[in-house]
This record gives structure tokens, C-alpha cells and sequence, in this order.
């Protein structure tokens, strides 16, 4: 296959996934809060089991009528969704999914999605200081100051298992990953599992759009599809966090028959993982801003550096 033809068979599929599985994330999460609490509302659109909620909130978003403040710095307000779904984008060209079937392998693959990610707290900040909206600004604070706290033991996290793999390469960790590692490494898939979804800003851990107290934070602003692609950014992030999680701490694509059914494995731990971060937004209640730092400071981060300090010495031993 000529090198230009790989090139674009890889560009679309990376953008495929980028489109169609936060559709499915964002479905599935219809259906699971509509079973746990009882909301009755998502199971009849479209008549059998309410397969056709998605496509009405599409429609929805589309027939609403775009909103700009006055007082809004335009230009930043309306490229504020465009910055919070790029950086998603990148991470998911660099997201292997069965031997081989990655968009880009980089050595530094971890490296690079580490620092992509942080760069969502720039969208935030650009929707609440554009938005000249003191709901929106207070939104946009809160959440940089829970996206700085949380990105430390998220990190630390993460370098606790490319350190056991002795790798940044994301395949490369999957190919040295082995089944005791779930017991090894479980600590650190905790907290990264739990800083991953602070930093998406989902419940429990949803004080910067916190409803009751800032009408919708950062995003009270935004109609119409602009808010849409907030939206879509929050479930490309459960895809992306879902699949680091699975990539780091659950083998990826190793399974039985992964050398024919790697990309299998990999999808069904992916929903499965972001079938519990739905999860946790249904069980769990919102926690105030001293919680959730004190939550981070005196909980994650010291879990997270004991977990390190745990896999340099089993490291050293086994060499």
C-alpha cells in the first residue's frame, strides 16, 4: 500500500473513532441513568427501549438559536469548544488499539498525551473570561484550580506504570504488561482512574459547573451546537480516559486470540471502564472545593508517591 494511502486510511479511522465512540459513550450513559434512577424520559424516544434520545438531543442542539453576550470577547468566546476538542483529538491519534493499529506510534506517547491533556484548562479558561459572565468566570476558576490540583497525582500515576514497563510507548506498556500487575498496580489505576475524571469535571467532581450554585459555570453562556461541542469534548474525555486506563492498567488488546481479536479486547474494556465513570456520576454526590482538594492533597497524591516508591523498588529487585 503506497505510504500516502496508509496515511489516510489511518486520518480516518482516527476520526471515526473520534466521532462515533463518544456517540456511544454518550448513549449508553443515557440508558445507564435512565435504568438507575429511574428517569423514564430516555426510554421512549424513538419507541423500542428509546434508541432514538441521542439523535432528538441532536436535533435539539441544532434548531437552537446561537447566543453570543454582548460584552463577550467573540473570537475567544465562539473558539473555546474548537480548543477543548483538539487536544482529544491528538490523544486519540497517538491511542494503539490491537498490534499495530495505532494512528501515530511514538516512543513518547505517554509524554505527549500527558501534555495534551493539560491543555483543556485553556478552554475553560477561555469560555469563563470570554464569556463575561461572573457565574462563567467563577466556573472557569474553580475549574483551573481543580485541574491544577489533579493533574499532579494523575501523572504520578501514570509514570508509575511506564516506569514498571520501563517504556513511554503506550504499545510498548501493553506489550511488558502482565496479569499480575492488576494486583501491583491497582493503587495507581485507582488514582489515576479518579484524577482522570476530576479533571473531565464529571460528578462527583463537577464543582465548576456546579448547577445549583453557578447555573452552569463556564458553559452558562453557550446555546446551540457550541454548547454541543462542550458536550462532545466531556464524552470524547470519558472515551480518552477510558482508553488510557485500559492501555496503562488493563492490558490493552491482551486477551485471548489478541493477535485476531486484539481491537476487540480493547473496545470492550473501554466501555466497560467508562461504564463505571458513569457509574460514579450516578452514585456518588458533589464534594466542596475544600473536599476535593483535600481529597487530592491528603488522599491521591500521597497513594499515588507511595505507589511509585513500591514499583522503583520492585523494579530494582528484579533487576
Amino acid at each position: 500500500m503506497p505510504l500516502w494511502a496508509e496515511l489516510v486510511l489511518r486520518l480516518a479511522g482516527v476520526v471515526v473513532a473520534f466521532l462515533v465512540l463518544p456517540l456511544v459513550v454518550g448513549q449508553i450513559e443515557h440508558k445507564v441513568m435512565a435504568h438507575m434512577q429511574g428517569r423514564l424520559g430516555p426510554m421512549y424516544a424513538g419507541g423500542f427501549h428509546g434508541w432514538a434520545q441521542l439523535v432528538a438531543d441532536g436535533v435539539k442542539f441544532v434548531q437552537k438559536e446561537e447566543v453570543v453576550p454582548a460584552a463577550a470577547d467573540r473570537p475567544v468566546f465562539r473558539a473555546a469548544p474548537i480548543v477543548a476538542l483538539l487536544p482529544y483529538l491528538v490523544v486519540v491519534l497517538v491511542l494503539p488499539l490491537g498490534p499495530g493499529l495505532v494512528g501515530q506510534a511514538l516512543d513518547i506517547g505517554l509524554f505527549l498525551v500527558l501534555a495534551v491533556v493539560g491543555v483543556g484548562v485553556v478552554a475553560v479558561l477561555m469560555a469563563a473570561w470570554s464569556s463575561a459572565n461572573k457565574y462563567s468566570l467563577l466556573g472557569g476558576l474553580r475549574a483551573a484550580a481543580q485541574l491544577l490540583a489533579y493533574e499532579l497525582p494523575f501523572v504520578l500515576a501514570a509514570a508509575s506504570v511506564a516506569m514498571a514497563a520501563g517504556t513511554l510507548s503506550l504499545g510498548g506498556i501493553v506489550e511488558a504488561w502482565r496479569p499480575w500487575w492488576l494486583a501491583w498496580q491497582l493503587p495507581a489505576m485507582l488514582v489515576f482512574l479518579t484524577a482522570g475524571i476530576a479533571e473531565l469535571r464529571r460528578p462527583p467532581f463537577d464543582m465548576p459547573v456546579a448547577d445549583s450554585e453557578l447555573v452552569f459555570g463556564y458553559m452558562t453562556e453557550y446555546t446551540g451546537l457550541r454548547f454541543a461541542l462542550f458536550l462532545l469534548a466531556e464524552y470524547v474525555g470519558i472515551v480518552v480516559v477510558a482508553a488510557l486506563t485500559t492501555v496503562l492498567f488493563l492490558g490493552g488488546w491482551r486477551g485471548p486470540f489478541d493477535a485476531q481479536l486484539g481491537w476487540l479486547w480493547t473496545l470492550v474494556k473501554v466501555l466497560i471502564v467508562a461504564f463505571v465513570i458513569i457509574w460514579v456520576r450516578v452514585t456518588f454526590p458533589r464534594l466542596r472545593a475544600d473536599q476535593l482538594q483535600r481529597f487530592c492533597w491528603l488522599v491521591l497524591v500521597p497513594v499515588a508517591l507511595a505507589q511509585l516508591v513500591l514499583t522503583v523498588g520492585i523494579r530494582l529487585a528484579l533487576n
